[in-house]
């Protein structure tokens, strides 16, 4: 049984290597065509890039992408009755965080600091340090006023330090804290930093 699990564990551990070799390779290549991609970026693989115009986008620092997000710089629907397409810049700036399965269109400008929720259309431009969700995209509060949100609520919610790998019995425990309500995973971004986190990241120099 140890056997089967040291062989499982090592498995595990050469494919989340050749996972991050070739994120690396793919962020490499994006760049080698004009695209910008800042420090510290976290841009999945399932991200998926316009790269016939990959040059007009850019990602500042610091900034996170959730799964099966699409970035456009061009929109072609036009184009069987025009015989023209639209192309047009996306410029994310540092410290955005983009939700799972958001569309960015092209000609946008996300401020920096902001946040767009899941599932998000991004057709116009975004101002900074804000809190945006919705189809499409409009500002839901400030970020001041979701920070103070979550601080408060912290407070007086169940909170876990970060690891990247849990326990049987941790597991078990964080099922039963947030049975009722959410918690919250406390160090992550330290532990990233640090570079001791589960999430490949453009590299900080």
């Amino acid at each position: 049984m140890k056997l089967l699990s040291g062989i499982s564990n090592y498995v595990s551990a050469a494919r989340g290597q050749i996972g991050r070799r070739r994120l690396s390779r793919r962020w490499q290549r994006l760049q080698s065509m004009g695209m910008r991609i800042g420090r510290n970026v976290w841009l999945p693989s399932s991200t998926w890039i316009d790269t016939s115009y990959c040059f007009l986008i850019s990602v500042g620092d610091n900034c996170g992408f959730g799964e099966e997000c699409h970035i456009l710089a061009h929109d072609a629907q036009m184009d069987e009755f025009l015989d023209a397409a639209r192309v047009g810049r996306v410029t994310i700036h540092e410290s955005c965080h983009i939700g799972a399965r958001c569309v960015i269109l092209p000609g946008v400008d996300i401020g920096p600091r902001t946040i767009v929720g899941a599932g998000s259309i991004v057709s116009k431009s975004l101002p900074p340090d804000t809190v945006c969700a919705g189809s499409p995209a409009r500002v839901i509060c400030t970020l001041d006023e979701y920070l103070a949100k979550h601080r408060a609520r912290m407070a007086s919610s169940p909170s876990f330090p970060y690891t990247v790998e849990m326990s049987s019995d941790d597991r078990a425990k964080m099922a039963r804290a947030v049975a009722e309500r959410d918690g919250y995973i406390t160090g992550g971004h330290s532990a990233e930093l640090r570079g001791e986190g589960g999430t490949p990241r453009t590299p900080l120099a």
